[in-house]
């Protein structure tokens, strides 16, 4: 049984087809990057894995059943983009909440609340006011409330957005730990380094359709050419006059040649006397998603079709808020 399961699904707001016969399967404990440019569906897609909108054409099954189904049964947690956490109550008192709700009608084990504190990485915040953190601290909060109930799918879209370096790192730890409890996840992101580090899967979407899908080497490889890397001062001629160049860039000390005939302009630069430092690379998983989504580098999406609003996601933790107001 898959994870998640989407044939021939699609959307539509208006004149604007957000998502277009979209066909994706999610194996069981995969942590998966979802990946494309402003408005490609991709936050589209996810709020109807989640239940949260029902789509025009094709279906959507979620670990064997409705997105409905799995998300009452507290199978899924998800966390969204934004939203703010219930002012005048302590961390520890608002996740403890959570996780009694979900304890009530768990059908399996779970871990204690100390458990998953430490999970999200945030026991030490236990005793803090839920309203009066930094954004990486409340981040690690939100991902402990979509963690509340141990679920079998954590969905988490654009899960770093706007937080500083050490906030990102904290909170893939915590995400790598629920990952080695054999949850699947998937993540949308505009850090193209999370995905490639990350990800033992990516599925690039653009305009509404899956256009890639495969490994971070994979997805590389779907781009044809190399990047030849030498010490700038080594070659004395125009690096456009060299055999498959297509075009140059120096960094510093290094130039670097995108061609499309590593061996031809490596041979070149050999006959010129110009190898000195020389490396030669693949694409990088930026260049690959250029490529294949033919757009500027991703960018946070903000477009109203592709977008979740925190209003509208984790139903059980927002219950919850609101039960301790």
């Amino acid at each position: 049984m898959d994870a998640v399961e989407m044939h021939e699904v699609g959307k539509s707001f208006g004149a604007v087809r957000a998502v277009d016969r979209l066909s994706l399967r999610l194996a069981q404990g995969q942590t998966v990057a979802l990946l494309g440019p402003n408005g490609a569906g991709k936050s589209t897609a996810i709020s109807m894995m989640l239940g949260l909108r029902t789509p025009d054409t094709g279906t959507v099954r979620v670990l064997g059943g409705t997105p409905d189904r799995a998300v009452r049964a507290g199978r899924v947690g998800a966390m969204p983009q934004t939203g703010r956490l219930v002012g005048g109550v302590k961390v520890r008192e608002l996740v403890g909440f959570a996780h009694r709700a979900h304890a009530a009608v768990a059908r399996g084990p779970m871990p204690s609340l100390d458990e998953l504190m430490d999970l999200a990485r945030i026991s030490d915040l236990g005793g803090r006011r839920a309203d009066a953190l930094s954004g990486g601290q409340a981040q690690r909060v939100r991902f402990a409330l979509a963690m509340a109930g141990a679920p079998d799918l954590v969905v988490l879209d654009e899960p770093t957005a706007a937080l500083d370096i050490e906030s990102r790192h904290e909170l893939w730890a915590a995400i790598r730990a629920c990952a080695g409890r054999g949850a699947t996840v998937l993540f949308s992101t505009h850090y193209l380094e999370e995905a490639d580090a990350e990800a033992d899967r990516i599925v690039v979407v653009d305009r509404g359709r899956v256009v890639a899908d495969g490994t971070s080497e994979e997805i590389k490889r779907r781009v044809p050419g190399r990047t030849v890397s030498i010490d700038a001062s080594a070659l004395r001629r125009d690096p456009a006059d060299l055999p498959g160049v297509l075009s140059s860039e120096t960094d510093g000390r290094r130039l670097r040649l995108h061609t499309t005939d590593a061996d031809a302009t490596v041979l070149a630069l050999a006959t010129a006397g110009a190898v000195r430092d020389l490396e030669v690379t693949g694409a990088s998983l930026e260049q690959a998603f250029l490529t294949l989504t033919h757009t500027d580098p991703i960018k946070t999406d903000n477009t109203q079709a592709d977008h979740i609003q925190a209003d509208h996601i984790q139903a059980g933790p927002t219950q919850a808020e609101e039960a301790v107001r």
